[in-house]
């Protein structure tokens, strides 16, 4: 999650947990009976989609 939310410049877990509720952020996958991941795939395709300062 530290790495996530560095990576995504959000400040909350629980904004990203939010948007994953939305349906507007990247589901992590399960690599352990109580650990999570993201794939660094699907955060970086998450971010390209974000609209970038200063474009209209």
């Amino acid at each position: 999650m530290p790495a996530v939310l560095a990576a995504t410049g959000i400040s909350h877990k629980a904004t990203i947990y939010a948007a994953m509720a939305a349906g507007t952020f990247p589901r992590p996958v399960r690599i352990g009976s109580r650990a999570v991941a993201w794939r660094s795939s699907d955060i970086a395709a998450w971010i390209a989609t974000r609209p970038v300062a200063g474009d209209e």
